[in-house]
């Protein structure tokens, strides 16, 4: 859930609107620039992303292949064309895990490429902003307008500088097609696992609901152009449900998984069913928090603020122990460190790989790529900002309005998703790593 996860003020006069419609943007060029971080240590720590994000698309298409192979195979009369495709189409081993693929350095995203990208767009955000409504004395909406005009002008340009941007951008709108295709047919067909590129994409996603909320904001704005907007149920409904369309979306990622979990009686096709009612949890506070916008009352403003704060407890404390417990694999055996606390501990784990675990790996995982300090920092900061909503009840002392108030969380959580994107890739590789190691030919073998 995001970070205070309230919708903000649509109904306010003066230069409000101004922060409420920059902030989307804003926040966008922030996430830019902190993947530019986490490409910069996951080069630092030796973890190939990009393989770990697309393994299970890659191996999504081998199977595909080997099916279009068979079927060529079968029919005689195409034997010829069944050569050639032999060699296009090589099955992909899943054992190069280690070993990173040669890529176009014109496409390849480096930190150093994200970083200038994020630079020139918020120099260009607040250059346009600056000069369509100060210079040209325009308004707030047609600034915004010019900035996604100018910044796509300059993506589409076919310059060999900005290609791999294009790459990207192609790749981004792929996924978000993925996250509405149709994955699994109930009645008839096979059913298609949901790939961890597309869970991690809807993750992002989730994270920026206030972004969301803020486009469907300057949906409202724009259509009443140059018109105020009236105070209507209508004016709250369509950026809530704008807000609320990553976690919908990420509930229903979980379902097919159970789905998939069923057909192929998967004794943990539950964990599907708990995630699913984990991101169905972060739209009770959204609701109620719409929901406050529309009436009126102090005594019912002071109900329901008792009960938005409580679904917030609830939400922030479920989604922390899915972080620590699920998306990161840690805390598997938390009796080393009752072990510690009484002088001894025995990791549960044994072998050649954990024979020299500490007590605190061995609690938090037995398996750390980017070290216990930097760990346990991540852990820490991941659990501070579930809780970042908790500046709602210093809002007036600190923060000048709503919408600051509003584009702070919106910050906070992004840099949350960013340093949980580290933990989470790295366990993912580690899981790839092991499934890797299991279905390898010598183990198989050795076994037999």
């Amino acid at each position: 859930m995001s970070s205070g996860q309230e919708v903000g003020s649509i109904f306010g006069e003066g230069h409000g609107y101004a922060t409420a419609l920059l902030r989307s943007p804003t926040v966008i060029i922030a996430s830019i620039a902190l993947w530019g971080m986490n490409v910069c240590l996951f080069r630092l720590f030796g973890i190939d992303y990009a393989y770990v994000l697309m393994l299970d698309v890659n191996k999504e298409k081998e199977e595909q292949q080997k099916k279009k192979l068979k079927e060529n195979k079968s029919d005689e009369m195409n034997s010829v064309d069944t050569d050639d495709s032999d060699d296009e189409m090589l099955p992909i081993n899943i054992d190069d895990a280690v070993v990173t693929p040669k890529r176009n350095p014109f496409l390849e995203i480096t930190e150093v490429k994200l970083l200038s990208f994020a630079s020139v767009l918020i120099l260009t955000l607040y250059l346009t902003s600056f000069v369509y409504i100060q210079v040209m004395a325009g308004s707030t909406i047609g600034a915004i307008f010019m900035f996604y005009f100018l910044v796509l002008v300059g993506v589409l340009l076919p310059l060999p500088s900005t290609a791999w941007i294009r790459s990207a951008s192609s790749t981004v709108f792929l996924r978000a097609w993925e996250l509405v295709k149709p994955r699994c047919t109930c009645i008839t067909g096979k059913p298609r696992p949901v790939p961890f590129v597309d869970v991690f994409f809807a993750d992002a996603m989730c994270s920026m609901s206030k972004v969301f909320f803020d486009w469907g904001m300057l949906w409202i704005l724009a259509s009443h152009y140059p018109s105020p907007v009236p105070p209507s149920l209508e004016t709250i409904i369509v950026p809530s449900c704008f807000a609320a369309m990553p976690y919908l979306i990420r509930a229903r990622q979980c379902l097919i998984m159970y789905n998939v979990g069923l057909k192929k009686n998967c004794p943990k096709r539950y964990q599907h069913i708990l995630n699913a009612l984990k991101y169905s949890s972060s739209l009770f506070p959204l609701i109620v928090s719409a929901y406050m916008k529309t009436v009126g009352g102090e005594r019912n403003a002071v109900q329901l603020e008792k009960i938005l704060i409580a679904l917030m407890i609830i939400n922030a404390t479920y989604c922390l122990i899915w972080d620590i417990v699920m998306d990161w694999g840690m805390l598997d055996n938390p009796s080393a460190v009752v072990s510690q606390s009484v002088g001894t501990c025995i990791p549960k784990f044994s072998g050649p790989e954990y024979k020299k675990v500490s007590c605190l790996d061995a609690a938090l995982r037995p398996r750390l790529r980017f070290g216990t300090p930097l760990t346990v920092v991540v852990v820490l900061i991941d659990i501070c900002l579930r809780y970042a909503w908790t500046l709602r009840f210093v809002e007036h002392a600190i923060f000048p309005s709503n919408d600051a108030y509003i584009l702070c969380t919106e910050f906070l959580e992004v840099f949350r998703r960013a340093v949980w994107n580290l933990l989470r890739v790295e366990w993912e590789h580690i899981k790839q790593s092991r499934a890797a190691k299991k279905n390898s030919p010598m183990r198989k073998s050795s076994t037999a």
